[in-house]
């Protein structure tokens, strides 16, 4: 009884605005390290010219989007390494961890050889353009091997959110960071005796700054951190029902990425017949989109481990309460920079590209956006929660649901009924709001206090 009264407190303490933003803050830096590396490769390619900078954006949502299959496998290792946490089980989560581990490594060698031999076909078929297609192609040839490292990088992340201690993925991500700038400007522009490799420099210089991560992360992890308490020192041995139980969690969170983000790998192909410079304003678009939602991506983060910690310790009455004042953390931390890019777009257009008509094309995408990160915000601190529930079902069929309407307004507006671009961004009115609230109304009403994982 003692020992639950102490739980008790410790996260109620943890629910606070203070120790939510300590959580979180640590998560934003690596977001806003890892992001630098996407702000990067726009800026330097849109300066190598408007194929290449369009070409990035299809690339890179392709990568992407086998990156979320990993990277939805994590959420279950995360979910069920918060609950155990939680119980104060902490031996249990050397197990979790070792076997995402190990099932992340197959997955991406698997992923790894699928891609190879299946990009020049899916790009081909998908990509009108046949400059933009040589340039994908060109990005992808070696962008694809930084799936070794990001697989792993995931299940270390994965673990330090699970058990609330962030702040070593800053490091992480700044060294991922860091390494990224100096090969891009080295790799792309061809500087100190190196050749000049483009686009396919940026892929390099990905890869091996996502490789620096995974040295870093596995140094920290077994020599900085109490390996014993959690069962880190264990041998590395499959444990099937483990591994099981990470994807009861997270297969359909594994599908519910996948999907999302392949449609916005859609989105951007049905851009891409609207001819270059659409497709070019659109990147610099998802550029800014991508950093614009760091806040509330680390928050959205926050919410999903604290609610699984939660649960873990019997406070499913706090699962709400905690929810709201999130997404009310998120919208005024989001207030500022929609405010200073409202009125200076011209100002964050000139990062990406110097050319004057692609910065005036680019100003109606961003203002789009900025209104866009409001719903995102309060949509995406939403689904996560009810992910944190362990309701990973639910959350893919909301999926589901949402991307039914979404599709279905990319394509009129693009395709069928073209409309400007900045009215194609507008789906993510669409697709946040449906998904938001559709998932507010499961928290209040859904059966996921019932869940045992």
């Amino acid at each position: 009884m003692f020992g639950k009264t102490i739980t008790h407190i410790t996260l109620l303490a943890v629910n606070s605005t203070k120790n939510i933003l300590r959580i979180s803050y640590p998560i934003i830096l690596t977001l806003v390290a890892q992001n630098i590396i996407n702000v990067t490769d726009t800026a330097f390619l849109g300066r190598v010219s408007e194929v290449a900078l369009g070409a990035s954006a299809v690339a890179g949502v392709f990568y992407f989007a086998i990156y979320m299959v990993g990277f939805g496998f994590s959420q279950g290792v995360q979910i069920l390494i918060g609950r155990r946490n939680g119980e104060t089980n902490y031996l249990e989560i050397g197990t979790i961890f070792n076997n995402g581990l190990i099932f992340n490594a197959i997955l991406a060698s698997i992923l790894f050889v699928s891609t190879l031999f299946s990009v020049d076909y899916v790009m081909k078929f998908l990509v009108s353009s046949p400059h933009i297609y040589q340039a994908s192609i060109e990005y992808l040839d070696w962008r694809i091997y930084g799936y070794f490292f990001v697989f792993l990088n995931v299940i270390f992340r994965s673990f330090y959110v699970g058990i609330t201690q962030t702040r070593v993925l800053t490091i992480s991500a700044f060294i991922t960071a860091i390494t990224n700038i100096i090969l891009d400007y080295v790799l792309i522009f061809g500087k100190f005796g190196f050749p000049e490799l483009g686009i396919a420099g940026a892929a390099i210089a990905s890869v091996i700054a996502e490789a620096a991560s995974t040295v870093y992360l596995v140094y920290h992890t077994y020599t900085r951190m109490d390996v014993k308490k959690y069962g880190l020192v264990a041998r590395l041995k499959t444990d099937f029902k483990t591994i099981g139980q990470i994807l009861n969690l997270s297969i359909f969170v594994m599908f519910q990425f996948f999907i999302s983000i392949s449609t916005w790998f859609l989105f951007f192909i049905f851009i891409e017949r609207m001819g270059e410079r659409p497709l070019a304003v659109t990147n610099i678009g998802r550029s800014m989109y991508i950093l614009m939602m760091i806040p509330a991506s680390a928050l959205s983060t926050t919410a999903s481990t604290l609610i699984s910690n939660m649960i873990g310790a019997g406070l499913k009455e706090e699962v709400i309460k905690t929810t709201n004042k999130i997404i009310g953390i998120a919208l005024l931390l989001v207030s500022p920079v929609i405010v200073i890019a409202l009125i200076f777009p011209e100002l964050f257009a000139h990062i990406y590209t110097d050319d004057p008509s692609l910065i005036m094309a680019s100003v109606p995408v961003i203002r789009v956006v900025c209104f866009a990160i409001i719903f995102f915000a309060a949509g995406n601190v939403v689904v996560n929660s009810v992910s944190g529930t362990g309701s990973t079902q639910v959350a893919f069929y909301l999926e589901l649901a949402t991307l039914i309407f979404y599709v279905s307004y990319i394509y009129y507006t693009a395709i069928y009924n073209t409309q400007p671009v900045e009215i194609v961004w507008m789906s993510e009115f669409v697709y946040w709001s449906l998904i938001g609230g559709l998932g507010y109304l499961f928290l209040k009403k859904g059966k996921w206090r019932e869940n045992k994982i």
